[in-house]
């Protein structure tokens, strides 16, 4: 079985005191830090780029797993993987016959790199790059806001993606991100997902390193 990793989202963190919030959240045992990149037109959502993660690179040494939501993601990997980030992750959506070329491009320059797709984007769409991806990141909202309800129909996708994970024979991490909270993340992992994006969840909660065993734990 694989290793449960929580990955609290710094898109919920207090912008104001984000390198403060990232050292007390990976003090409470955050295994990744999930970094959420908006441009304002892939998502109707701007948040933050590869300056800030530089900054702030220095302030933890969890992992830092960068979802990019932007438009031509090729354009930018090579910044993001200079600002410290350890796994670039893109949408299919936003590459499109450019996915399998984008996560050589950031294969190429020593990063990990992983698929993201969108509820409403069937499975089949990762098959032809699978095999490259070192992650496969599954959304259970549509991108851009945190604080969403989580979509239940994604559940059989997860199941779907373990499989085809499973098929490959390798060691691809499968992640969750959007809704995620102590009342259905047990279903998520049981589905197949072992990397657990929690925001809102974590951050809103007065104990933050509880919230965290618990996400992992229960």
């Amino acid at each position: 079985m694989k290793k449960i990793k929580i990955a609290p989202s710094m898109l919920s963190a207090d912008f104001s005191r984000l390198g403060e919030d990232l050292k007390m959240i990976t003090e409470c045992g955050a295994d990744v830090i999930h970094l959420d990149v908006m441009d304002g037109n892939f998502v109707k959502n701007l948040s933050f780029g590869p300056n800030v993660i530089k900054d702030i690179r220095k302030c933890s040494n969890a992992v830092f797993d960068t979802h990019l939501m932007i438009l031509n993601p090729w354009n930018y990997v090579e910044r993001f993987a200079n600002a410290g980030a350890d796994i670039i992750t893109v949408h299919h959506e936003a590459c499109g016959d450019k996915l399998k070329d984008t996560l050589k491009q950031i294969k190429d320059l020593g990063v990990k790199c992983g698929a993201v797709i969108n509820p409403d984007t069937p499975v089949k769409v990762l098959e032809p790059v699978i095999d490259m991806c070192d992650m496969v990141l599954l959304m259970s909202v549509f991108p851009g806001f945190g604080g969403q309800k989580f979509i239940e129909y994604v559940l059989p996708k997860v199941e779907q993606t373990a499989e085809l994970i499973l098929k490959t024979g390798k060691e691809i991490d499968l992640e969750i991100d959007g809704g995620i909270t102590l009342e259905n993340v047990k279903s998520c992992k049981d589905a197949g997902a072992n990397v657990i994006v929690a925001g809102s969840t974590v951050f809103n909660a007065p104990d933050r390193k509880l919230i965290i065993e618990q996400l992992r734990n229960i």
